[in-house]
């Protein structure tokens, strides 16, 4: 189910692009940090769909949130003429890492568990 609902939303996203007007040089920053914070909350939603501790509430609040503050953090950092955006950008792309490797992690574990399972070795 979670497989259909990211093909649907790669398509969705892929014919918007398609035909959706040029963002001015202006606002690219902020859809570039908005993207990131998004990005940051889809690897935390299904890292925890693997832990099955996910939760829509908190997903659509953070997906959200997180690129709502973003884009105000680089507002902020643009009118002191400050890279503020810098620190939201480390914070989320580790976040990330962390997350891809956990879903790695996961992964790896149930393909080594199932190839054990077929050579008959002890799974442990």
């Amino acid at each position: 189910m979670i497989f259909i609902a990211i093909v649907m939303g790669c398509i969705l996203g892929a014919v918007i692009g398609i035909y959706a007007p040029m963002v001015p040089y202006t606002y690219s920053g902020y859809l570039a940090i908005a993207i990131i914070a998004a990005l940051d909350s889809v690897f935390g939603g299904i890292a925890s769909t693997l832990n099955k501790q996910f939760d829509l509430k908190i997903f659509v609040s953070g997906f959200f949130g997180n690129a709502i503050l973003s884009m105000l953090l680089t507002y902020l950092g643009q009118k002191l003429n400050v890279d503020i955006y810098l620190a939201a950008i480390v914070v989320f792309v580790g976040r990330m890492f962390n997350n891809l490797a956990i879903i790695r992690r996961y992964y790896l574990q149930k393909w080594t568990s199932h190839k054990k399972k077929e050579t008959g070795e002890k799974v442990g």
